[in-house]
């Protein structure tokens, strides 16, 4: 349950970013490239959705994982989604419940914790996308920084993320990592080692 209280605190950071986002700041670019705040805030949403099947027994069906469409208010999709994530992988904990997460891997289901540690680094780094869209980053990676528990476990769930261009590249979640600057701090070095600039901005 410690894990699953993390992602929610993780859950909890992020509204308080897309809670900030107004509507004529929806077609910005965003550091996913290629991708504007609103299709990334349609694939988080999408993401909510499909964790929150797979947490309650939902089987390897991709569809379930598709960006959904996002209504009048965004951030209260965001925001209700993520509330009933965190019901459905208390449930899932409860229930000691694997999650069949297919698209990392569809031949078997992953052991919960490591399921809840994907979506917790999503939530995140992609929490971390729409503040730098924002040109508002800072205070995201502070709270993140300032939470030892939740800072150190992003960094070993980062760790675990393979850099292979199986896993790294065009059309992949994650770029090839890079080296993290001098100085920098946790939240940072799990941004670069995913292959994310820190220092980022709109151009």
């Amino acid at each position: 349950m410690k894990l699953v209280e993390l992602h929610a605190r993780a859950m909890d950071l992020a509204v308080e970013v897309v809670d900030t986002v107004r509507p004529e700041q929806l077609d910005r670019p965003t550091p996913c490239t290629g991708w504007t705040l609103r299709r990334l805030l349609a694939h988080c949403v999408g993401q909510h959705l499909g964790f929150a099947a797979a947490a309650r027994g939902a089987g390897p069906d991709l569809s379930l994982f598709a960006d959904a469409p996002l209504g009048a208010d965004p951030g209260e999709d965001f925001r209700r989604t993520g509330a009933d994530l965190t019901a459905a992988f208390r449930e899932a904990a409860a229930a000691g419940r694997a999650l069949w997460l297919p698209e990392v891997r569809a031949d078997e289901p992953f052991p919960f914790v490591q399921g809840v540690g994907f979506h917790l680094l999503d939530t995140l780094v992609h929490g971390w996308d729409v503040a730098a869209a924002l040109g508002d980053a800072g205070r995201l990676v502070a709270a993140v920084d300032g939470d030892d528990a939740l800072a150190g476990t992003l960094l070993a769930v980062t760790g675990a993320v393979p850099d292979t261009p199986e896993v790294r590249g065009p059309g992949r979640a994650f770029r090839p990592g890079l080296v993290p600057g001098a100085g920098a701090g946790r939240f940072e070095r799990a941004l670069a080692l995913l292959g994310r600039d820190p220092a980022w901005q709109v151009r």
